[in-house]
């Protein structure tokens, strides 16, 4: 718990941060935006470069690397293209913390903007590289700066996911003894040196009972008997094994960190506990030290998830946002870690043709707003799909279990390829398709291809066809093919007089349905079981249903649902490689057909 005191030395906070990064041939970011909030997560697939984005940062703000570390090499100019430059520039808002301000005098404009940049270059022919560092309020007005020297008072703390968990940890707890030392008051100064002075004396009279064990003495007396053999020079000087354990602070700063339970120490764990004490440690002196002004530092954290369960993930993701007093980039693997940071703060890195961009260029409005049908919290199942390079919507869990199932015996591995199968049972595909397009994701959908009543009318719909009209129309550019189509054949979808259509209408439908597979949109014949029923696994149906009449079968498929699915799949999974070439298992192929396409370009 807080006390008064530290209540009071954290209150001040600073606003200054950084707002956005501009990279122009920079590694795999051949022209990019990406805006940043107060806590950012950064999201995406194996190599698609969010370390090289904080790389980018750490160039212009990392203390720890040295001006042979920033020197630019081959490998940080865009491969793509014929390029011999590269540019970073870093975007400051709200910059008024005096130890910045007068850092850099001059450099921030009226508005407290700031702008950092570095700029690379390679020679055409001898391919010497060299780099220039640029400050000041806009793009038009920067300045040539000799090095970094405002690293002092603005800069970078970089945790890498390599990290060395427990050297670290011995390192990290000596600077937050100093760190409280230098917080203490004076009555806590006056109290600490009487103890201090307690515990020197009684560490001398363990020093001079340590020689006097048995097995140290007789040690002690071999070694010295040896070097006797090898050398009369030293005669007069004897060794011994001294514990300097009366050197109080060699002490203090050997003392390792335990874990008690019930007042009795225990093991702490493996690397998932020495990961959370990592952070907690690293937190804390962020704590200690936040609010003196002497700097403002900027947190990146690679995968802080590592050797972390699901629950303990969740925590750590809310324990990183509450604690750490300044601005915060993490790049993270982890659903669980997704689900606990706004949909604002989410930074999702995509790849096409060889070039790494941030969907909605970053943090963004236009991501909030595409969850807000979710509420503030995100869902851990709709999270799995940011991760995802193709998501497919279906209608509910019984078809997520079929086509997952689909997917093994068609040899479609979901996982290799990055496919998520979602169903949207409950909150439609609209809400999914407006998230996934604000994050850049490809997405495929499959619905039932319903019939419904006219409400207040003896007229019936082709309701599963007009939702996907609708989505055509709501995500889609106008194409003049579709519209033309539409325009011979929409109104037939409606106003027949039961639930059977006339042949013309059926017609329209079959048009229009064919069509909408150029949008990635698929529809039943009528909805899965009637559809399941009339592939080339009608006999293993029957079988599996072998004490149901032929004419029953379907209702009772439509009755169980999903329990029906799963009975099925455990002992006929096998027969399902049948719909290979079945116009059901089309969607599914087209999720792969669009990863092949991805990893072609």
């Amino acid at each position: 718990m807080l006390t008064d005191r530290t209540t009071k030395r954290y209150s001040r906070q600073t606003f200054m941060i950084l707002t956005s990064i501009r990279l122009q041939g920079f590694r795999n970011f051949k022209r990019a935006k990406i805006n940043l909030a107060t806590k950012s997560l950064i999201i995406g697939s194996n190599d698609v470069g969010k370390t090289n984005l904080l790389w980018a940062i750490r160039l212009l703000l990392d203390r720890s690397l040295s001006d042979y570390d920033i020197e630019p090499k081959d490998t940080d100019f865009y491969a793509f293209d014929d390029t011999d430059t590269f540019t970073i520039q870093l975007h400051f808002e709200d910059v008024t913390e005096d130890c910045v301000v007068s850092k850099l005098k001059g450099k921030i404009g009226d508005n407290n903007k700031l702008i950092l940049a570095y700029k690379a270059f390679r020679d055409k022919i001898t391919k010497v590289k060299t780099y220039q560092l640029f400050a000041g309020p806009t793009t038009d007005l920067l300045e040539e700066i000799e090095d970094r020297y405002y690293r002092k008072v603005l800069n970078v703390k970089y945790i890498s996911s390599r990290r060395d968990l427990h050297n670290y940890i011995n390192r990290e707890k000596g600077y937050l003894f100093q760190i409280a030392k230098e917080n203490r008051e004076e009555d806590e100064v006056t109290q600490d040196e009487k103890l201090y002075s307690e515990i020197q004396s009684e560490l001398k009279n363990v020093d001079e009972k340590i020689p006097k064990l048995n097995f140290i003495s007789s040690a002690t007396n071999t070694i010295n008997d040896e070097l006797s053999k090898l050398s009369l020079h030293h005669t007069k000087q004897k060794i011994v094994f001294d514990a300097s354990s009366s050197n109080v602070d060699n002490f203090i700063n050997s003392v390792s960190i335990a874990s008690k339970s019930n007042e009795q120490r225990v093991l702490i764990g493996g690397d998932g506990r020495l990961n959370q004490i990592y952070l907690a440690l690293w937190a804390s002196r962020n704590e200690l030290t936040r609010d003196s002004l002497k700097e403002v530092t900027i947190f990146c954290i690679e995968e802080p998830e590592a050797h972390l369960h699901p629950h303990q993930q969740r925590k750590l993701a809310d324990y990183l946002n509450a604690s750490i007093k300044g601005q915060v980039l993490l790049t993270s693997h982890s659903p669980q870690i997704a689900s606990e940071f706004s949909p604002n703060s989410l930074v999702r890195l995509f790849n096409k043709n060889g070039e790494t961009k941030a969907a909605s260029d970053g943090c963004s409005e236009i991501i909030d707003k595409a969850f807000k049908d979710f509420g503030y919290r995100l869902s851990i199942i709709p999270a799995e799909a940011f991760f995802s390079d193709a998501v497919f919507l279906v209608e509910g869990i019984s078809e997520e279990l079929f086509y997952k199932t689909l997917s093994t015996q068609l040899k479609i591995d979901l996982d290799r390829l990055n496919i998520s199968i979602l169903m949207v049972d409950g909150v439609g595909f609209s809400t999914f398709i407006k998230i996934l397009n604000s994050l850049n994701i490809e997405w495929v959908l499959r619905t039932d291809n319903d019939i419904f009543k006219i409400p207040k009318k003896e007229e019936y719909r082709f309701a599963g066809i007009q939702r996907c009209i609708s989505i055509y129309r709501d995500y889609f550019p106008q194409d003049e093919t579709t519209e033309n189509l539409l325009k011979e054949n929409e109104s037939n979808l409606q106003g027949f007089v039961n639930s059977n259509p006339a042949e013309n209408n059926t017609k329209s439908a079959s048009i229009i349905i064919e069509d909408l597979e150029r949008y990635k949109i698929y529809l039943s014949n009528k909805d899965l079981e009637n559809d399941l029923f009339n592939t080339n696994i009608k006999n293993d149906l029957k079988n599996h249903f072998s004490d149901i009449d032929e004419v029953n079968i379907i209702n009772e498929m439509q009755k169980k649902k999903a329990s029906f699915i799963y009975d099925f799949l455990r002992s006929n999974k096998e027969n399902l490689a049948k719909l290979a070439e079945d116009k059901i298992a089309k969607p599914l192929l087209k999720c792969k057909e669009i990863i092949e396409k991805m990893q072609k370009e």
